[in-house]
């Protein structure tokens, strides 16, 4: 909840008032609005669902008596609980979500090197799909070139998160020189 209320908060994308007093385009900038953070029956839902997926006791679906007794379901020792696919599914879906807010900072702000941000946190997206995708496949030998493609998509992430960290510093020194 902390985060849900973090995230509502308007100052997270208000810039400092100094800066608003000299920028035309920031004076007339909204703060953006997200409609489910600001529900608080669809937050309680999910952090109880999240809650409930971390908490509740069988750790595979083979475990789940419903299965068990009508599909003989079995799945191999090296399967991930379902717990650890609930942490491996929301990371992704946090990490989209911030690409997501980054370039939408970018563009209401008009400090268009935020985009470039967003981007460079593309490669560390695909490395996350190729971790989950062998997962899905019980870290299956014959998928092992995707822990090799997974290692060079994160250190091309992090040079390519390194640089567009570099341009939003160099682009707010020339705006700080301008004023």
């Amino acid at each position: 909840m902390a985060t849900a209320s973090l995230l509502c908060s308007p100052r997270l994308f208000s810039p400092s008032p100094s800066l608003v007093r000299t920028s035309p385009a920031l004076r007339s900038m909204k703060p953006p609005t997200f409609p489910i953070l600001l529900n608080q029956k669809a937050m309680a839902s999910l952090f109880g669902a999240g809650l409930a997926l971390t908490l509740v006791g069988p750790s595979s679906a083979a475990d789940l008596p419903l299965l068990t007794s009508s599909l003989q379901f079995s799945e191999p020792a090296n399967a991930l609980s379902l717990p650890t696919w609930a942490i491996h599914v929301s990371s992704v879906v946090e990490w989209i979500t911030a690409m997501i807010l980054v370039w939408k900072y970018g563009e209401q702000s008009g400090f268009e090197s935020w985009k470039g941000l967003s981007w460079g946190m593309v490669p560390l997206l695909g490395g996350a799909f190729c971790a989950c995708t062998w997962h899905f496949f019980y870290n299956s030998e014959s998928l092992e070139v995707l822990v090799a493609l997974q290692a060079a998509l994160t250190v091309l992430g992090n040079a390519t998160m390194c640089i567009a960290a570099f341009r939003i510093y160099q682009s707010s020194q020339e705006r700080s020189k301008n004023l």
